[in-house]
């Protein structure tokens, strides 16, 4: 089943799409564990970087996203998600963690409001 290219770290780039708008919401990393647990339950999981640990997306905000479709790229390196997205994905507090548009001047644009403020979720 896992005929994946994982990196030398075991882990594999996930983009979590929103399945109804095609929005991309966010990239992580999963590793085999990750993915099987996804798969398993219906809801993303991730591997962490720089905690080494495992992590439930919208564990502690509420903000889960229910898997709907998995894809892998032609080069089995790179995963898409389709998601329903229960809020906003961004731990930021924006519905993409994709809301920072750089401009040509090298400035950078906030896109999107605020759904939520990280300071009262994440205490």
């Amino acid at each position: 089943m896992f005929m994946f290219k994982f990196d030398q770290a075991g882990l594999i780039p996930a983009i979590i799409q929103d399945i109804r708008t095609g929005t991309v919401l966010m990239m992580a990393y999963m590793n085999k564990e990750a993915l099987e647990k996804t798969l398993a339950t219906g809801e993303t999981w991730f591997w962490s970087r720089s905690r080494q640990v495992f992590w439930h997306k919208g564990e502690t905000s509420g903000n889960v996203q229910k898997v709907r479709e998995v894809y892998y790229d032609c080069d089995r390196d790179t995963l898409l998600i389709k998601v329903e997205q229960k809020g906003a994905a961004c731990h930021e507090g924006y519905r993409s963690c994709f809301h920072y548009r750089l401009e040509r001047d090298g400035s950078a644009t906030v896109v999107g409001e605020r759904e939520f403020d990280p300071a009262e979720v994440y205490k």
